[in-house]
């Protein structure tokens, strides 16, 4: 089983939609430094390189995280279908539940490396702020930007990295839920576009009651910047992520490819 996970990790990195995601992710947050109007949009003026990832995740992750995660969790399988690899790879002795199983693996620890990129590309950018101590926020934590007093490297710290794991855990279930419609429709491009419009339309339903929208998906893709109690969003994502991932298992056990 490691060995398919491996397999995957490099097919994985070895595709243009990663290798691009990879690099915006590292570089954007370049312009973070020289965009001039920054910190009237934000209404506060940063003065340390650890509000950057704060910043960076807040500008990425309601549209183009989702888009990378879409795109390349869904290539993972319409990519082999349409170069011929994955049949000759099913007429192998090896398991097809391993297979879209290390699959599913591979696309859950995407958002994982996506955020470690994003995140350790902000700090190097943060660098000329400085990343000690200082007056303020990180974004991620109690008080927000404005903060709550003064505050450590250390706490800061242990702030942006609170943040960077909820904000992994929840883009797993669009990872999960772009590689279930690879599975359904056997197409990159199909199944990317189902992925972003599910996203959308459940977007849409900020119409209803609030506890509808509690339990959607979309409503709680501000997880990483929550304060207090985020254990039952948590839960419900991961719920969201279990329950896309065994469909994709089951479809892709009946599926013809």
């Amino acid at each position: 089983m490691l060995t398919l996970v491996l397999l995957e990790f490099r097919k994985l990195l070895g595709m243009r939609s990663a290798r691009l995601a990879l690099l915006v992710c590292l570089l954007l947050p370049l312009l973070w430094l020289i965009a001039p109007r920054l910190s009237a949009l934000l209404q506060i003026s940063l003065v340390s390189g650890w509000q950057l990832p704060a910043v960076s995740l807040g500008v990425l992750v309601q549209f183009l995280l989702p888009l990378f995660l879409a795109v390349t969790c869904a290539e993972m399988i319409g990519a082999e279908v349409s170069q011929g690899t994955l049949a000759p790879l099913l007429l192998r002795p090896v398991d097809r539940t391993r297979v879209i199983a290390s699959k599913l693996i591979v696309a859950l620890l995407y958002p994982a490396l996506l955020i470690a990129v994003l995140v350790a590309g902000s700090l190097l950018a943060g660098l000329g702020l400085g990343l000690g101590s200082f007056r303020g926020g990180t974004g991620l934590g109690p008080g927000f930007f404005v903060g709550v007093g003064s505050l450590s490297g250390g706490e800061a710290f242990l702030q942006v990295l609170r943040g960077s794991i909820l904000a992994a855990v929840m883009l797993m279930p669009v990872a999960a839920l772009s590689l279930l419609f690879g599975v359904l429709y056997l197409n990159t491009a199909a199944a990317a576009l189902a992925t972003l419009a599910t996203l959308n339309v459940l977007r849409l339903l900020v119409v209803f009651p609030e506890s509808v929208q509690r339990l959607l998906l979309t409503s709680h893709l501000d997880l990483y910047a929550r304060q207090g109690n985020v254990l039952q969003p948590l839960v419900l994502l991961l719920i969201y992520t279990a329950g896309f991932g065994f469909l994709a298992v089951y479809a892709f056990e009946r599926r013809d490819v």
